[in-house]
């Protein structure tokens, strides 16, 4: 496979010399200039080939990093066991993803610019009065993107193959490769398919909650939400109300840690809700949440049912030696929101960065330092993300009367452009301290109003 200089990487570049030092220059008032350093790279060149990276799991995650690594002179690889999966997800996509990773308008369903939040006494309050004109949120169908960013990892050079991955076993020698297992569905062999190995350079992680790379490099294990979705074909009238509408419902009934949701999407609209604290009332939660939207989608038909399992927080450890976690094996799950679409593509493009620049273009092994990289720029960009909506989950999802206060926040215009500005751009909006004065008094009022309500509902 060429070489190929990836210019969006910072600090990539070859040089033929190992380290670069320079001369200490003294000035005629003996003061000493800074003196550069950089250091030598340990790790071997490859002779004969190009350094070669497994891929386990082709959702957004793994596309994203079989195309980066493929265009960065890599040798990759990506296995998929289901080529057609539609994992039970919202599909909602911030802006900024479809510009970052150059998505065709074609396969966004839906441009969401209104949504309504509704609060377990059925009020419901209008959100998105704050968008540009040019601003939405896209709706995709995950069967639809997932297959869209592996051909074009693909179309990079990267080899797919549908395969059930089996498990890993580990080098003995620093430098020596990982082989791995798995069944190959060639379509001869029936379902089971045929057994086959195969040897590689790293390792990356891309096989969902489940993940048996996760596994294999000992993990650990996380919290975790049971999603629960059914696709839902309703008349053509009542889908005119969801064209460009999003429905999102919170209160105990419909599910005591998180909410339920209606999004639409090209066809139908999906409607679903999850839990972490209650798995086995899943059902019963989502019963309630079509009890809730049960006006708008009358009449509508069940074509398809989905559950999955969603992280709650990152995994105790996502990185060994040469093999490293993205998506959702590593656990970049929001909470609050329960967005992690543009998050695993973002940690995979990440990774595949780390590895493509640590290997100077797939001429050189790589090594868990260049693989930290990675995380080290994943935690410093996104780990603010995660806290604050882990602290908002706590505060606000806890109880129905904080629910209503929650809903009564989000009819603030100041909120929802701050939130509106967050979520579609993945950057935190500089705020107005006026204003972020008055949401902060806003939100202490709201928080003791919903106090008092509790308060006086367990008196009842």
């Amino acid at each position: 496979m060429a070489s190929v200089a990836l210019k969006s990487f910072v600090g990539l570049r070859k040089s033929s010399q190992e380290t670069t030092l320079s001369k200490p220059h003294v000035s005629s008032n003996l003061s000493y200039r800074r003196q550069n350093i950089m250091a030598a790279k340990t790790s071997p060149k490859i002779n004969g080939r190009n350094l070669r990276v497994a891929i386990i799991g082709g959702g957004p995650a793994g596309g994203a990093a079989a195309e980066t690594l493929a265009k960065g002179g890599v040798e990759t690889i990506l296995i998929e066991r289901k080529m057609d999966n539609a994992k039970p997800c919202g599909g909602a996509i911030p802006l900024c993803m479809v510009g970052e990773f150059d998505l065709p308008l074609d396969i966004i369903d839906r441009r969401v610019t209104k949504m309504k939040m509704i609060s377990p006494s059925n009020v419901a309050v209008d959100i998105g009065r704050t968008l540009k004109p040019h601003e939405y949120i896209g709706m995709v169908r995950r069967e639809v993107l997932d297959a869209y960013l592996r051909e074009r990892a693909a179309a990079a050079g990267a080899q797919v193959i549908n395969g059930l991955f089996i498990k890993m076993d580990k080098p003995t020698e620093k430098y020596a490769p990982y082989v791995l297992h798995y069944n190959a569905y060639d379509g001869k062999a029936g379902s089971t398919g045929v057994k086959t190995s195969v040897e590689v350079d790293a390792v990356i992680g891309a096989d969902g909650a489940n993940s048996r790379v996760a596994k294999s490099i000992d993990a650990g294990d996380y919290e975790y939400a049971i999603a629960f979705q059914e696709r839902i074909k309703i008349p053509e009238e009542k889908m005119r109300y969801y064209e460009d509408l999003a429905e999102m419902y919170v209160g105990d009934d419909v599910s005591p840690d998180f909410y339920g949701w209606v999004f639409p999407k090209c066809d139908h609209v999906a409607v679903g809700t999850g839990t972490v604290t209650h798995k086995p009332d899943i059902k019963k939660f989502q019963t309630a949440t079509r009890l809730r939207a049960r006006d708008k989608i009358l009449g509508g038909k069940i074509i398809r049912v989905e559950a999955h399992p969603i992280p709650e927080h990152p995994r105790p450890r996502r990185l060994a030696e040469r093999v490293a976690l993205v998506g959702d094996a590593a656990g970049y799950v929001t909470k609050c929101s329960g967005e992690g679409i543009y998050f695993a593509a973002k940690s995979g493009r990440m990774c595949a960065e780390a590895i493509v620049e640590g290997s100077e273009n797939g001429m050189r092994m790589v090594e868990e330092s260049d693989l930290r990289k990675y995380l080290e720029k994943w935690d410093k960009t996104y780990w603010p993300t995660y806290k604050v909506l882990d602290i908002l989950q706590k505060v606000f999802y806890r109880s129905n009367p904080a629910r209503e206060a929650f809903v009564e926040m989000c009819a603030d215009e100041y909120v929802q452009k701050m939130t509106f500005d967050s979520y579609l751009y993945k950057k935190v909006a500089p705020g107005n301290p006026l204003e972020d004065l008055k949401l902060a008094v806003n939100t202490i009022g709201s928080l003791v109003r919903a106090n008092a309500l509790r308060n006086e509902m367990a008196k009842i």
